[in-house]
């Protein structure tokens, strides 16, 4: 599972936890290992809607999110006592979300990886040099009931990989490096998938407004 450490006893020193912030995830996970059962409904509180929404927006249906969103957070139980801080919790925790979800779709197509371009997609294979823009994220609770659905539609229609780097980095706000790491590409492969996972977005939104016009 991606992430899970070494077993570790005990609770690491003072300067830290301290150089963490006591309130950091990494902290918090830590605290938990060690037997603070508040912290974990504090990372709970931090993490359950935006995994969530990742789950479902990968997954597309609200009951295998659900369930897939219960067995990440059931594996964070498991492997509290060997977790150690080798990444940021975030990045652990959307891992785990991650291979929840892929060993969902490899029991029932075994054929189906995220961890390769889609063959059929063209834009998995040109090259364009152009800065991924992180900025471009709506926030879904800002835009009408109508732009909502669109824009969610238009997330759910994205190819797999694109849509995948797309949710971790608007759900999880994992950095282009970190999405990489999970995902077993380059940086500049994830930046071409925000790229055109973006570009897209913005494409179904146009779409929305002028059939409105």
């Amino acid at each position: 599972m991606p992430g899970v450490g070494t077993v570790r006893a005990e609770r690491p020193p003072l300067r830290i936890i301290a150089r963490m912030g006591e309130t950091s995830d990494e902290a918090l996970m830590l605290a938990y290992a060690n037997g603070d059962a508040t912290a974990f409904v504090t990372l709970y509180d931090r993490h359950e809607r935006p995994v969530y929404r990742f789950l479902l927006r990968s997954a597309g249906s609200a009951e295998l999110a659900a369930d897939l969103l219960q067995e990440t957070w059931l594996a964070v139980v498991r492997h509290a006592a060997t977790y150690e801080v080798r990444a940021r919790f975030s990045t652990w925790l959307y891992g785990i979300a991650r291979s929840k979800l892929i060993d969902h779709w490899r029991a029932r197509r075994p054929e189906v990886s995220l961890d390769e371009p889609a063959a059929n997609d063209p834009d998995e294979t040109r090259v364009e040099h152009l800065e991924a823009d992180r900025a471009w994220q709506p926030d879904v609770r800002a835009l009408s009931r109508e732009q909502a659905r669109a824009y969610l539609d238009a997330v759910e229609a994205l190819p797999p990989a694109q849509r995948e780097a797309f949710l971790l980095q608007a759900e999880g706000d994992l950095t282009l490096e970190e999405i990489g790491t999970l995902t077993g590409v380059g940086r500049e492969t994830v930046k071409s998938r925000l790229r055109y996972a973006q570009a897209r977005l913005r494409e179904a939104l146009k779409e929305w407004q002028r059939d409105l016009a």
